[in-house]
């Protein structure tokens, strides 16, 4: 997926530090997963970095920017460091980010959200997740990577660029989430959507292949963002590799911002 060329005033290159101002926010109304608990919704779009982001923003790949000690969670049937996927800045008040690891070994992604394959970790004050094995200090695992010549696994760092959802996109979003609240007769019948709903973007409602959070369906769970997988073939030139199934990534939190939760769906 190729970055957005923006530029600010006087045609200068509009900095990742910039475009970290772009921000969601609280509504204070969601009540659950189908719920927008922030808005506006905002468009993701990656940009590799020349040097490694070391400031407490939105982000994938890399090392953690930890706000508090570092804690790397391990696969439970392994033993092995969870790969760290990103951190995304949690909306609010308070400065918080919530840390994404997936275990990966040549299988779907996240599909359970409480296996301990999937970590979200919160800082500051966050809890850790009762299934989440957390490794001794200074354990270090692998990051985010996409394929290289040869089948080479090379890491990559990307920044976040947050810019507001193009309307009619926006608009697509929310008749697919409608449709499927008509499908889980949570809501008055909506006809079926017919164009493309956009993939990767933080706040507003989630745009689920299946028409359920699975597994996070309860009312103390709020959606956060979501972005699509990529980057199987090798000669594909995606910016990362995730494998979802052909599907995608899911971050929720708790209504009070202090733990997380992960989907993969795949279509």
């Amino acid at each position: 997926m190729k970055s957005k060329s923006r530029v600010g005033r006087e045609g200068e290159p509009v900095s990742w530090r910039s475009v970290a101002a772009v921000f969601s926010r609280p509504t204070g109304q969601a009540t659950g997963p189908y719920d927008a608990a922030f808005l506006p919704r905002l468009a993701m779009s990656f940009r590799a970095v020349t040097e490694p982001v070391t400031e407490p923003v939105t982000k994938f790949g890399g090392r953690p920017v930890w706000l508090e000690e570092p804690t790397w969670p391990l696969d439970p049937s392994t033993g092995e460091p969870l790969v760290f996927i990103g951190q995304f800045r949690v909306p609010g008040e308070e400065l918080r980010l919530a840390y994404l690891f997936l275990a990966e070994d040549d299988r779907v992604m996240g599909m359970d959200p409480t296996s301990g394959e999937a970590v979200v970790l919160v800082q500051p004050g966050g809890r850790v997740p009762s299934f989440a094995v957390i490794g001794p200090p200074g354990t270090q695992g692998r990051s985010l990577w996409r394929w290289g010549a040869d089948e080479t696994e090379i890491p990559v760092e990307l920044s976040v660029d947050l810019t507001p959802m193009p309307p009619e996109l926006d608009a697509e979003a929310n008749h697919h989430a409608a449709w499927w609240r008509y499908m889980r007769h949570e809501g008055p019948e909506v006809r079926l959507p017919s164009g493309d709903e956009p993939e990767d973007f933080m706040g507003g409602t989630a745009v689920l292949p299946n028409g359920r959070a699975w597994g996070v369906e309860d009312d103390s769970w709020q959606f956060l963002c979501q972005f699509a997988d990529r980057g199987e073939e090798t000669d594909s030139g995606d910016p990362f590799f995730l494998n979802f199934g052909y599907g995608s990534g899911f971050v929720f939190m708790s209504s009070d911002h202090r733990e997380g939760r992960f989907l993969g769906d795949c279509t």
